[in-house]
């Protein structure tokens, strides 16, 4: 029960509060890594969510402009002035 309580940590020569803080130190850096691997990969989720949500709205932009047909005042307008 001694390496336990506060006191011991304290007390002892300096190798078991050296390891705590080591061990402290490595955790932190393992949390910081998760956490930034997290954000990259929500933030290139977003990313290639939107670019897939803008080529889909490209491509049905050019369904709906090839399916268009010009009206007919519209050929008589241009014709016109030829």
């Amino acid at each position: 029960l001694r390496c336990c309580t506060a006191a011991s940590v304290v007390t002892d020569g300096g190798g078991a509060a050296a390891a705590d803080e080591r061990s402290l130190y490595i955790m932190r850096v393992v949390q910081i890594a998760v956490m930034c691997v997290l954000a990259l990969t929500v933030v290139f989720g977003i990313f290639f969510l939107g670019c897939n949500l803008l080529i889909k709205s490209e491509g049905m932009i050019n369904f709906l402009v090839k399916d268009r047909r010009p009206s007919k005042e519209v050929e008589a307008v241009v014709v016109g002035p030829y």
